[in-house]
């Protein structure tokens, strides 16, 4: 097995709705806001090489939209899915595999693209398997009012349409490889994946810990559904994750690419920040 980062693109989004009830003057600290009140944010995915699989984590937003909609966000820097690949020797054709931690259009809009003659969408990995799990689509097929603009139809109902869509079973391992856990706080069943390679376990945090700055236990975002769910659900992590050394691969901060916690006085915090290939040459 072999495991890679892939930058797709940065983007931002407003402090204050990242941080929820947290005040801009200790979130700042570590997250500094533009003058616009905007921080900087990464969509980095994860590659899987793994016997004949090649599995690619998230998928970033895409770029399908309109310039409008990606005017919203602040879209910066010069990473690009395919740059990335390409990077490394691969081809969007060569992925076996496309996981999908939840369905938001910033984890998933790269997963479709316009057809040929710009008359419909397909799917931009023509040779993937699509996983999800049916809790979750069905969440967001059925999007709730507060969700609702995250959950774009044309990101989400063309992957079912394409038959490439695929539900994990109780044993995701089976499935795709690797160990999942569920979260609830931030949408219904976000996936987790929990990866063993070279003696490590590293775990894709998606957007349970979006950055270093949410580490502490309040510092949770405006955009959870069930906020006091997530702050339970990060307490949990978090002390399993410094009992057992984890290494966290953050998707969206765009300082910081892997992380450990450790126990403190003050509760679980930052121990070491990494880049990945630091770790694994």
């Amino acid at each position: 097995m072999r495991i890679y980062p892939i930058e797709t693109g940065n983007f931002k989004l407003d402090g204050g709705a990242m941080f929820g009830v947290v005040p801009k003057s200790l979130w700042q600290r570590t997250n500094p806001a533009d003058v616009n009140n905007m921080i900087d944010m990464s969509m980095r995915c994860l590659l899987i090489e793994d016997g004949d699989r090649l599995t690619l984590i998230d998928t970033g937003i895409g770029n399908k939209q309109s310039d409008k909609f990606y005017g919203y966000y602040y879209l910066f820097g010069d990473f690009s899915l395919d740059k990335s690949l390409a990077e490394l020797g691969f081809h969007r054709d060569d992925i076996t595999d496309v996981f999908l931690t939840h369905l938001h259009f910033d984890h998933c809009g790269g997963a479709i693209q316009w057809n040929k003659d710009k008359t419909g969408f397909e799917p931009a990995f023509k040779n993937a398997k699509f996983w999800s799990n049916s809790r979750h689509w069905d969440w967001a097929v059925n999007p709730n009012p507060r969700e609702k603009a995250s959950f774009l139809s044309e990101n989400i109902l063309p992957i079912e349409e394409s038959g490439q869509l695929n539900f994990l079973h109780l044993n995701a391992k089976d499935d795709v490889g690797f160990d999942v856990l569920f979260k609830d706080g931030h949408t219904e069943k976000q996936m987790l994946p929990k990866i063993q390679y070279k003696g490590k376990t590293i775990v894709f945090m998606a957007d349970l810990l979006p950055t270093v700055g949410h580490i502490p236990l309040p510092y949770v975002m405006g955009y959870d559904t069930r906020p006091l769910l997530t702050l339970k659900e990060k307490e949990a992590f978090l002390t399993e994750a410094a009992d057992n050394e984890y290494l966290l691969f953050l998707e969206h901060d765009a300082h910081n690419e892997v992380i450990t916690v450790k126990h403190t006085e003050k509760g679980v915090r930052l121990n070491e920040t990494y880049k990945f290939r630091e770790i694994f040459n």
